[in-house]
Order: structure tokens, then sequence, then C-alpha cells
């Protein structure tokens, strides 16, 4: 500690407590909306192609955040050097929200949500990849075991699924999901300079703006961009009301809770979401896991908890769902 130059030691404020009310309440309304995502994708897909939905969302979920990004935090304009810094986290989220939406035509929604709980783990092991300073986690018996046990049971939620056919889940729809849930997990790693930098909100807007402008021309040549004038408006509704709620509205919450409760926390209560997608894909759509699935997915929570015990800071600071 530096003394002042009359040599009059400064006293240390004392650290804010927590609101944890407003975390709680902030963590839930995140949890809830988190449990959402891959039911709004699995309903869609059935009158959106994965291009054209991820091209809209990501759109309308930009617009919506748009106005916080510049106005009023701050009026200066956004440097070039750090868009960008945001293009090289937007490129590996970009094949993320395609390939999460394929993944639901070979597996149901809860069992991707679980599954998707290994990503706690992969961003953890680029984390060491990426920042050398976190290689001691290696030596940690909890994310050891942690990573062993994720691994095993994320691997028996997809291979125990009966699935939408009447056997495993096809090779390719294996890849996909594992795919998925790679490049979600390169993009938490990469997202964490350029958020530093920009804050979250701004990095969430640039980022969101570069991967609509990149899904836009992947639609273009390979999606349909007029499925909005040839469906439904109920249909377009769903559509909007998850850009807004699974994109926007659950970031800001999520930021609201880490700064009321902490990341740890936060990110522990997170396990919540697959239990919660499951229940509703079970009552929306029918969807049942095997006994094997449940106790894959028993054991894949197990591992993404322990792993998180050590996780450092960083890695679970990123930004989830996006």
């Amino acid at each position: 500690m530096t003394r002042s130059p009359d040599g009059i030691q400064p006293q240390i404020a004392p650290r804010k407590q927590g609101d944890f009310s407003k975390g709680y309440a902030a963590i839930s309304g995140t949890v809830l909306i988190w449990s959402t995502p891959s039911l709004f994708m699995f309903y869609l897909n059935r009158f959106y192609d994965p291009y054209a939905q991820n091209f809209y969302r990501y759109s309308i979920a930009c617009l919506v955040v748009l106005p916080f990004v510049f106005y009023p935090f701050e009026r200066r304009a956004v440097p070039l050097r750090l868009v960008l810094a945001c293009l090289l986290p937007a490129l590996p989220n970009v094949v993320h929200q395609l390939t999460q939406v394929m993944a639901l035509f070979y597996m149901g929604p809860g069992a991707y949500a679980i599954f998707m709980r290994s990503t706690v783990i992969m961003t953890a092991i680029l984390a060491l990849i990426f920042f050398p300073e976190e290689r001691w986690i290696l030596r940690q018996w909890r994310f050891q075991l942690g990573t062993l046990f994720g691994l095993l049971g994320a691997t028996g939620v997809l291979w125990f699924q009966p699935g939408w056919a009447a056997s495993h889940i096809p090779a390719r729809g294996l890849v996909i999901a594992f795919t998925s849930a790679l490049c979600w997990a390169l993009y938490s790693v990469l997202v964490k300079r350029p958020s530093a930098k920009l804050g979250s909100v701004r990095s969430f807007g640039v980022i969101a703006f570069i991967t609509s402008v990149l899904l836009l021309p992947l639609t273009f040549a390979f999606g349909e961009i007029a499925t909005p004038l040839h469906v439904s408006s109920q249909v377009n509704l769903v559509l909007v009301i998850s850009a807004i709620t699974c994109i926007s509205m659950a970031h800001v919450l999520y930021y609201v809770a880490i700064r009321e409760l902490g990341v740890a926390l936060s990110q522990t209560l997170q396990l919540l979401c697959p239990l919660a997608a499951l229940g509703l894909s079970a009552w929306l759509f029918g969807e049942r896991l095997t006994t094997l699935q449940l106790a894959s997915a028993a054991v894949l929570l197990l591992g993404a908890f322990l792993a998180m015990g050590v996780k450092p800071q960083q890695t679970t600071e990123s930004a989830e769902n996006i």
C-alpha cells in the first residue's frame, strides 16, 4: 500500500455489499430466460431455415441494444481497432449460432440444453491454451475430475438419445453438436479482451452487429431471406420475442447478477437452466430422456460443478447464449 506525500496512510473505503435481493431477482430472470433458447429455436425450425432464423434473431437483438451502445453512456465513437478486435470472437459465434440450430434437427431441446453445459469445461480448457497465467488450474484435482465427468456425461447425453430417429444420433448430428459447443467455448474465451476494453454493453452491441453482417450473405446464399413474408405473424412474433429476451434482455440481467452476487454464484446457478429446459420441453414437445441419458446428464452437471469450483474468474465472466 502506498502512502500519500504527507506521510499519512490513506483509509480504504469498505467494499459495498451487493444487493442480494436484486441479484437473486436478476439471476432468476436469467435462468428462466436461458432455459428457453433451444425451445424457441426448435419451434422456429419448422418455419425458418438456420441461416434466416439466426440472421433475423441477431439483427433484431442488435437493433434493441444499439441505442445503449453509443448513448447515453459514451458519445465517443468505437475505435476501429476495437471493432476489428470484436471480429475475431464474432467468427466462432456465427458458426455456433448456425450449428446449434442444426443440432436441434438431431436431438430434443432439453438434451441439447444439458449437453451445452459441457461448454463450461471446454471454455476452461481453451482459456488454459490462450492465457498461460491460468495453467495452474491443470494441477487442481477438481478440474481434472470435473473435466473427465463432463466429457463422459456429454457423450452419454448424445449417444443414448433414442431420438427423433429410432436409434442413436447419426455421426453428423454428433459432429454438429460438438462443433456448436466448441465454437461457443472459443467465442467465450476470445470475447474476454474486447469486453475488457469496450465494456460488456458496447462489446455485445458491436459483436451482435458484426454477427448480423456476417450472417447476411450466408442467408442470401444458403437460406431464404424472404421467410418472414411467407410465415404467419404469430411465428414472426415468436422470433422477435426470442431475440429480445434470449439475446438482449438476458445479458443485461446476467451482468446485474454478476455485479450483485459475484461471478461464481451466478455461474453456478446457471446449471439450473438445462433442468428447466428439459421440463419445458417435456411439457411443450413431449421430449423424454432415457434412464441412461438422465444418468449421463447428472454426471455432466456434476463435472461442470466441480470444474467451476477452480475455474478462473475471467473464464466465467464470458457472455453466455448470445
